[in-house]
């Protein structure tokens, strides 16, 4: 069967169309055109007529006669709408006059360059022109780097590379920063969060080392829809940008279905699991040749789905190899081939994290499954625009999991369809992030008094750094004297630079895999089961001091899920307001969290079969909370009914939150005080998860009761009984009688 026959089928299935809460079908869409200009060179347009293109979608005309003409752009439309050629055209016109011309092409990870690369190579080998692209990343070969810095016109890279291999070293770039026309920066919409707010950094070390060298480059940015993409390129560039956000590509049918998987404990609230329910759909579409990602929302998750698939999978031909996992902590060579497998057909369906929800070209899907709400309008679009990528017909389905946020965007479908994406928040300004990169810069180049980094005044800093040794003050301007090599020691991607790496001693011992620090207690404790590429494995050893686990290959019916235990502890307090019935504080914070035991859950019926310690040390961080104090007799409830209601209400305040912060679930968490030492009453605390923060923790604060409202509404439209993991939470961890008691808390605190 083709997709259109198993769509027409689900619809006559009354198990799958009774659950489905909505089915849109966004119409196939006519492109419109544009001509060449005049002043685009006949290479570039002979090489284009080659590939079958012969007029420009409208946003690339606009793109192409900004950037042209001086101007920095930011250009916003869905996937697959030739957003390359946005960047490409005018870079590439350019070094056809201009041999000594240079850009730098900046992604957010390897994959993406190395794809981005091999489309730029075909235009310059169809124009037969001299113009040299290279990528320039932690694979390339050390005999190749000379003749990249010397020779390369395009130098295909990603900030953490920028960060660490290239800025420290720029009198080895000189050629590169003196004639730097052009910086194109793909995908913004992921550069938020401390991810965003680093390399926000890192790109003002680069002005700061292009002004040094006389270079003013155009910056090109490229984004998926979010509600403040002009904004977010701003912050991260420095500069002001024209917004091109009218698309001109052509689209085919595509089918969004919201499925909501069904009731089965009414009392409980309980559901059938999104996973079991993610892969019977996939089967369906994968026994009928219809190539499909899944994606899911954790690693864990891919690898528990990448195993039910692959067992559905071995009476076809091909086998377990038709379906594959991708995700962060394979090997890159891995990644590679799983890439192209999936481009060449031989792959019929992957099962990733959102790894794959940026522009790496695996080729024309069909189907798309999204196990779980990404947590963004904006990443939903994403995933579902890896189907359909030719003008075809194309679905897309979202599994709703049992959490708040999931139950509110699949009984709102309003919400989803109707809302503006969400914004991108960063914040370049955390001091633990700025102080780093202005260590780094000053490594690169001595500051002059009175100069700033971003808008920033920054002697205080300096005058800091000079006390801790680490800058030496002559003459009006601070120079780097400490002997160690600032970059190395940052970590773009998370508050720490420290990664753990799995070592298999089934036979030998081989590195398989890494896990960052902050997820290493919760996967890699002993007697965990890691699970790589469908393969288990069970942690003999965690050597916390080294940062390796030792891992040997098991073959065992279950998988482990750790419990963290999180204390909270007020170190000051920035802002503080009276909303309705509450106080409202922000303020810094320090986080204790410990990982305490782990359950092993039986794969396909996920029941409980035991329990376990985890004997490894507490993590301590710094970061910025919101939190929110209520009267101690709010609701006329007891001590205890406050304590279970307050529980409920964190659970679904945490949920529901990323739907105003564009932000990972993960991304912040909450923690109850039913007397807090800080305010003397019970108290919500939601934090940052990362050190420092990153902005979350003060745009609640800013939302008034917007939050509290939010939680009351997803809370009275659950149809459980007493509570249950779509609301408040699971009973065993927030008591009976919590849906009522964080009812009448909200009703306490709003008064309405």
């Amino acid at each position: 069967m083709n997709l259109e026959q198993v769509l027409d089928q689900l619809r006559t299935q009354e198990r799958f169309y009774k659950n489905i809460t909505h089915w849109e079908v966004v119409s196939e869409s006519s492109g419109r055109y544009e001509d060449f200009p005049e002043y685009l060179n006949p290479k570039l347009i002979k090489a284009l007529n080659k590939k079958g293109i012969y007029r420009l979608y409208s946003h690339q005309r606009r793109a192409l006669d900004e950037v042209m003409t001086g101007h920095d752009i930011t250009v916003v439309t869905p996937t697959a709408s030739g957003k390359s050629l946005c960047y490409n055209l005018p870079v590439l016109n350019t070094l056809l006059s201009d041999k000594d011309a240079r850009a730098i092409y900046l992604f957010p990870t390897k994959a993406l360059s190395q794809d981005q690369v091999s489309e730029l190579m075909e235009l310059v080998d169809d124009m037969d022109a001299n113009i040299k692209t290279f990528t320039y990343d932690g694979d390339t070969p050390v005999n190749a780097r000379v003749a990249i810095r010397k020779d390369g016109h395009i130098v295909v890279t990603n900030p953490d590379m920028l960060h660490t291999g290239i800025l420290p070293h720029h009198t080895k770039w000189m050629k590169l920063f003196t004639n730097l026309k052009y910086i194109v920066i793909d995908e913004v919409h992921i550069y938020r969060g401390i991810f965003g707010s680093h390399t926000a950094n890192v790109l003002r070390r680069l002005r700061r080392i292009c002004n040094f060298y006389g270079s003013n480059p155009v910056f090109i940015c490229c984004s998926a829809t979010i509600a403040n993409p002009g904004e977010l390129s701003e912050k991260l560039t420095g500069k002001p940008a024209v917004l091109i956000d009218e698309n001109g590509a052509p689209a085919g049918e595509k089918n969004i279905i919201f499925y909501n998987p069904p009731v089965v404990n009414r009392q409980l609230g309980i559901r059938r699991s999104s996973l079991l329910e993610a892969k019977a759909l996939a089967s369906k579409f994968l026994n009928n040749k219809i190539q499909t990602i899944t994606f899911a929302r954790s690693r864990l998750a891919v690898e528990v789905l990448l195993t039910y698939l692959q067992e559905d999978m071995k009476k076809l031909p091909g086998g377990t190899n038709l379906v594959r996992g991708y995700r962060g902590g394979y090997l890159p060579k891995e990644r590679r081939e799983i890439e192209k497998g999936l481009r060449e057909g031989k792959i019929l369906g992957v099962v990733s994290t959102n790894a794959l929800e940026l522009g790496i070209d695996i080729g024309n899907l069909d189907a798309s499954i999204i196990t779980g709400y990404p947590g963004s309008v904006a990443s939903t679009w994403q995933q579902a625009g890896r189907a359909g990528r030719r003008n075809s017909v194309s679905a897309s389905i979202l599994v709703a999991s049992s959490s708040p946020l999931d139950q509110f965007i699949i009984n709102h479908p309003e919400y989803f369809f109707d809302a503006t994406p969400e914004y991108g928040l960063i914040n370049p300004d955390n001091l633990y992030i700025l102080v780093s990169h202005i260590k780094c810069a000053a490594f690169e180049l001595p500051f002059s008094d009175g100069e700033t980094f971003g808008d920033q005044p920054i002697n205080e800093i300096l005058a800091f750094l000079e006390d801790e040794g680490i800058l030496r003050h002559v003459g009006g301007r601070w120079h780097w004297m400490a002997e160690s090599f600032p970059a190395e020691d940052i970590s773009l991607r998370s508050a720490s630079a420290e990664n753990f790496v799995i070592i298999d001693i089934t036979e030998g011992a081989k590195v398989i895999g890494e896990v960052d620090r902050s997820s290493a207690p919760m996967l890699i404790h002993e007697e965990a089961i890691y699970i790589h590429a469908g393969q288990q494995y069970q942690v003999e050893k965690l050597d916390y001091e080294e940062k390796k686990a030792y891992v040997r290959k098991v073959n065992v019916d279950y998988y482990t899920d750790a419990n963290l235990a999180v204390e909270i502890k007020v170190l000051d307090m920035f802002r503080e307001k009276t909303v309705a019935n509450s106080q409202n504080y922000l303020g810094e914070v320090m986080v204790t969290s410990l990982a305490t035991m782990f359950k092993k859950i039986k794969f396909f019926t996920h029941e409980n079969l035991g329990f376990g310690p985890i004997h490894l040390p507490p993590e301590e961080m710094h970061t910025t909370a919101y939190w929110i104090s209520i009267p101690e007799n709010t609701g006329g409830l007891s001590i205890e009914e406050i304590k279970s209601g307050l529980l409920g209400l964190c659970n679904v305040m945490v949920n529901i939150a990323p739907l105003y912060l564009m932000c990972d679930p993960k991304d912040i968490r909450g923690v109850v005080q039913i007397k807090s030492p800080f305010t003397q009453k019970p108290t919500i605390f939601i934090y940052d998860n990362f050190p420092g923060g990153v902005g979350f923790a003060e745009k609640l604060y800013t939302m008034e009761d917007q939050l509290l409202k939010a939680a009351r509404q997803v809370i009275l439209e659950c149809d459980c009984e007493d509570g249950c993991p779509s609301c408040v939470g699971p009973h065993e961890e927030v008591g009976h009688g919590s849906k009522d008691f964080a009812l009448k808390i909200i009703k306490g605190v709003l008064s309405d």
